[in-house]
């Protein structure tokens, strides 16, 4: 969606506050011995507290109210009594749906004692986010974002899973346009004022592809090599952008 009006303005502020309390919320409770059911039952709370709605339960229903992918599930994790053990590597991503507004975030959370590689894994995604962010702005091409995410990803020795980008949101959970994790030169998208949508890198330890697990949700990697994933919704100006989902 574009920003049209101050209702707009409100309405996404306050969808993507659920957000980040809910993974400021899943974020605290994370660590060995927690199952995803558990924390799956925690952000459901926050949301009824909030007046908010799963989205992809109300878009695609999805069986859970948050996405929790572990170690080589790299998105769409669907919560269960899996047990979280130190060293994993977990993925919280939150989709909010309130008063017909969504904003959609997500985080990398490392269950200690953390390992190396996860740890750098997180670092890195958190980087090429703030790298994808700093080429945001009116006017320039949306495959810019992924240029720049690549970029930062390949410099620090890992790989961005080609299948999974960012997208458009506001209204519903996936709208125009696609924002691609990679340089792509097809994709001749132009960032406009007042565009919602969120940028995401979703990377991996090895050269994986995103394969789809028997239960038809979960996405993992092809190479069973670690993944993390870092995501914010952001409004397009001609200057810098608006992280909604970060805290004022």
């Amino acid at each position: 969606m574009s920003i049209e009006t101050a209702a707009d303005w409100k309405g996404l502020r306050a969808a993507a506050t659920v957000a980040r309390l809910a993974l400021d919320l899943l974020e605290r409770e994370v660590r060995p011995g927690v199952t995803t059911a558990e924390l799956d039952a925690l952000a459901a709370e926050l949301f009824a507290a909030h007046g908010a709605r799963s989205a992809p339960a109300l878009v695609y229903g999805f069986p859970g109210t948050v996405l929790l992918s572990v170690n080589d599930e790299i998105v769409h994790g669907v919560p269960g009594e899996r047990v979280l053990l130190g060293g994993d590597l977990v993925k919280l991503d939150v989709t909010v749906e309130k008063d017909g507004y969504v904003a959609d975030a997500a985080r990398s959370v490392v269950v200690p004692p953390a390992g190396d590689t996860a740890l750098r894994l997180v670092a890195c995604a958190q980087a090429a986010f703030r790298a994808g962010l700093a080429v945001v702005r009116a006017g320039v091409r949306v495959s810019e974002i992924g240029r720049a995410v690549e970029r930062e990803v390949r410099r620090r020795g890992f790989r961005v899973v080609p299948e999974l980008a960012g997208h458009g949101v506001g209204r519903t959970i996936h709208e125009p346009p696609t924002v691609p994790n990679q340089w792509n030169p097809l994709q001749r998208d132009l960032l406009t004022e007042g565009l919602v949508l969120t940028v995401e890198p979703l990377i991996a330890a090895g050269p994986a592809r995103a394969v789809t697990a028997p239960d038809g949700w979960t996405i993992r990697t092809s190479d069973g090599s670690l993944a993390a994933h870092h995501e914010h919704t952001i409004v397009v100006t001609r200057g810098r952008p608006v992280v909604l989902t970060e805290a004022a």
